[in-house]
Formats: structure tokens, C-alpha cells, sequence
């Protein structure tokens, strides 16, 4: 039989019967089922994010007490290991982070009750100090007017921007006082039932092989979330303590109150450094008369926030769990635009149970993409 050039004879076994082409079977295909399956999942998961950004009053405390929960976990553990109930260990955790973070709020408040009555003042000092920017702004003036661009700035001087944003702004950092109590009634009742819960969960499953899977992977999120919330705590009270530091020695003044700031906003990545800096920068200009010693410890403190950003932290964390910076900025990103700034600090520890999820609940023998 003659075979043109642009035909290809069928294979045939060794009894004589055609084989498919494997080069037409092996090609892949995306069927009708595999979009509506893959629709009905994005319509799915649009309708979980709407629900979550609507009932933000009542998801936002719960899944943070959850996820605080599991960090504190261990250490009910621990307490109970020493004969201590459950219950009374929860109690005594929450109420010692409870103290804990009033205490922050305290240092943290107490300038910022001083200043707030010294507005004016402090504002006429700033608008002073950013007279500087009057002649570059003039000369930028002169330049569109060469190009013929329309004027985008006035010669006028430095206007300093007005306040009528403060309030929204406290609104919305400043939870409710329910979603304070919810939070903390469902804190104290997660840590005291978490065993009993744990159980629950993987007795849901039938199989042997499932319910061991489900309880490694609730073990590995209790062992990484622990871990997390301890690591990232020390290394945020080493930063607090070299910014109250450096703001002591330079002069700047309430350097407590500034190193606990510095030691909060920490547990935002990427915002909240970003914040201290500016912080620090507008305490400056209104503490100092020279703008070359108002920016020392601001500077001082891009040195310590890159040593901890690009050596400290992913040294001591990344050794635990391998964390994708793009992953890290996209889900802060993420939770941030959908609950705020507890949002951004539930962002790395909610990737970390993702990811925890994915490595113990996919299956071994997934296809390979070659």
C-alpha cells in the first residue's frame, strides 16, 4: 500500500489490529463539563468573597478569633499539661494578651491624646517647615507653563491638607464594641473546646486514610501558626526596641510610645513599615528646626526595617515554611481591601493555612504538566 507524504499508515499491533493515533489521543481537550465546572467554581467563589465583605460585622471576628485561637492553642496545651482546665487556661491566656495589648495601647495612646489637643499648634509648625517646597513647586509651575501643559499646582504656598478625614478614617481602624465582644467571647470558648473540636472534625470523616490526613493537617496548621504568631512577636519587640532606641537617642520625643508603634504596625507586612516611616518623618519635622535632624530616625529605621525584612525574618520563618513574597503581597493586598487592617494581619497566617491545606489535601497522584 503507498502512503503519501502527508498521510500516516495506522499503527498495528503484533495481531494485526489498528492502534489509535497517540498523538490525537494524547492531546488535550477542554470539554463543555470542564467550563461549566470551572464557572459554577468562580461563581462560587465571588459569592463566598461577597458574603464575607457584606457580613464583615460578623465573619471578621469570628475567623480572627479562630485563627488567634490556633496560635494560642499550644499554650493552653502547655498549661494543661501542668494540671490546669482547659477552661481556666483559656481564660488566663486571654486575659494575659488582653493585658497585654492594652498595655500597647496605653503607650501608644497617651501622645496621641497630647497632640490631639495641640492640632493647631503642631499644624502651623508642619506648614512651616514644609515651606521648603515652595520653590520646587514654583519652578514646576514655570515648566508646564513652557510646555503648555495646563496647571496642575498654584504658586500659592504650601497648603497643609485638612482633617476632615480623621474621623472616617478612626471609624473605620476602630472596630465596634460587639465585634470586640464577639471576638473575645468566641476567643475564650475556641481555646477551652478546641480539643473537643478537633476531635469533631476528624471524626466527621469515615476513612482511616482521610481522617489521618485531616489530622496532620489540623497538627501542622496548630504547630506553623503557633510558631508564627511566637517568632513574629519576638522580632516586632526587637524592632520596637531599636526604633524607642534610636527615637531616644535622637531626641525625638515619647520614644516609647514610638517604639511601641513601630512594634504594632510590624505585624502588618510591607503597610506598616511603610507607615512607621512616615510617622516618624512627620514627628520629626514638628520636633526638630532642621529638616537634616528630623530625618535621622526615620532613616535609622529603613535600616533596621531592611535588616529585618530581608535577613532577620525570612532567616528565622523561612526555615519553617517557605513563604512567596508576590503570594504574601497579593493576599495582604487581598484581606486588606476585604476587612481592613485586621485584614492585612490575618493575611500571612490565612496564606500559611492555605498553603498547609494544599501540601497535606492534594492528591499524590495528580497529573504531571509536561
Amino acid at each position: 500500500m503507498r502512503v503519501l507524504s502527508n498521510e500516516r499508515a495506522p499503527t498495528k499491533d503484533a495481531d494485526g489490529t489498528s492502534l489509535p493515533d497517540s498523538d490525537a489521543d494524547l492531546s488535550p481537550t477542554v470539554h463543555s463539563t470542564e467550563i461549566i465546572a470551572f464557572s459554577l467554581f468562580a461563581l462560587l467563589l465571588i459569592s463566598i468573597v461577597a458574603t464575607l465583605y457584606v457580613a464583615k460585622g460578623f465573619f471578621l471576628p469570628v475567623v480572627a478569633a479562630f485563627v488567634v485561637g490556633t496560635m494560642l492553642s499550644p499554650a493552653a496545651g502547655l498549661l494543661e499539661r501542668h494540671r490546669i482546665p482547659r477552661a481556666v487556661s483559656a481564660v488566663l491566656i486571654v486575659s494575659a494578651v488582653g493585658a497585654g495589648v492594652t498595655f500597647i495601647i496605653g503607650l501608644i495612646s497617651s501622645p496621641l491624646m497630647e497632640w490631639s489637643t495641640r492640632l493647631p499648634e503642631l499644624g502651623g509648625r508642619l506648614k512651616d517647615k514644609m515651606h521648603i517646597f515652595d520653590r520646587p513647586l514654583a519652578l514646576w509651575h514655570e515648566l508646564q507653563n513652557m510646555l503648555g501643559f495646563p496647571d496642575s499646582f498654584s504658586v500659592a504656598p504650601f497648603q497643609m491638607p485638612k482633617l476632615e478625614w480623621l474621623q472616617p478614617t478612626l471609624e473605620f481602624l476602630s472596630p465596634t464594641f460587639t465585634e470586640f465582644l464577639l471576638f473575645f467571647a468566641t476567643l475564650i470558648l475556641f481555646i477551652a473546646s478546641w480539643r473537643d473540636l478537633r476531635r469533631a472534625l476528624i471524626m466527621t470523616f469515615t476513612g482511616h486514610d482521610s481522617r489521618l490526613r485531616v489530622l496532620r493537617s489540623l497538627n501542622a496548621i496548630e504547630e506553623h501558626l503557633g510558631s508564627y504568631l511566637l517568632t513574629v512577636t519576638l522580632i516586632n519587640m526587637g524592632v520596637g526596641t531599636a526604633t524607642g532606641l534610636i527615637c531616644w537617642v535622637t531626641g525625638m520625643p515619647n520614644p516609647a510610645g514610638l517604639g511601641a508603634l513601630a512594634a504594632t504596625l510590624n505585624y502588618l507586612p510591607i503597610i506598616g513599615p511603610v507607615a512607621m516611616f512616615a510617622i516618624l518623618t512627620v514627628v520629626g519635622l514638628i520636633a526638630f528646626s532642621t529638616i537634616g535632624a528630623a530625618v535621622i530616625a526615620p532613616l535609622a529605621f529603613v535600616g533596621v526595617a531592611f535588616l529585618e525584612g530581608h535577613f532577620i525574618t525570612p532567616t528565622i520563618i523561612g526555615r519553617r515554611l517557605e513563604l512567596n513574597a508576590l503570594a504574601v503581597f497579593i493576599s495582604l493586598a487581598f484581606w486588606t481591601w476585604l476587612w481592613g487592617p485586621m485584614g492585612g494581619f490575618l493575611s500571612s497566617p490565612l496564606l500559611i493555612v492555605a498553603l498547609i491545606l494544599r501540601d497535606h489535601l492534594s492528591p499524590s497522584n495528580s497529573a504531571q504538566i509536561p
